[in-house]
């Protein structure tokens, strides 16, 4: 079975309810609950925190136990070096996402240190980047399977 890791940084627990116009109006955890009835061939892991270093050990705990994690780091997208380097050690595939289109706003978003470090990105389709993310893992195990 798949095991995907989503792993949100500061502030997504808010979701929902933080600026609305810009991350939509329902809770990570009504989302989740969604995609665990929709794909329920995949083995989903949830992890949550405003803390730089637990997101760090979680991505260590992954090791050897999940095959992809899709990744909303936050405001630590543009400032953590720290995260980056996580990310390198793993060697577990990582897809970057954002809710919000980060390229449309602030400058500072416009630099991700963990993009180059991910094999790909998500941002800007609100919620669904996390499905699309997830769709990418389902394709590519189905692809291995295929070709062994």
């Amino acid at each position: 079975m798949l095991s995907v890791a989503i792993v949100n940084g500061p502030n997504l627990n808010l979701t929902g309810t933080r600026e609305p116009q810009l991350y939509g109006n329902r809770s990570l955890d009504d989302f989740n609950r969604q995609l665990e009835q929709k794909y329920p061939q995949v083995q989903l892991r949830f992890f949550q925190s405003n803390v730089e270093g637990e997101l760090i050990n979680f991505l260590h705990e992954c090791m050897g136990k999940i095959q992809g994690i899709i990744l909303n780091a936050g405001g630590y997208t543009h400032t953590s070096v720290a995260l980056a380097d996580a990310i390198t050690a793993i060697n577990i595939p990582v897809i970057e996402v954002h809710i919000s289109n980060v390229l449309a706003r602030e400058d500072f978003r416009k630099t991700s240190f963990i993009a180059a470090k991910c094999v790909g990105s998500i941002s800007g389709l609100g919620l669904t980047s996390y499905e699309l993310a997830l769709q990418y893992f389902i394709q590519q195990k189905e692809k291995n399977e295929a070709t062994s």
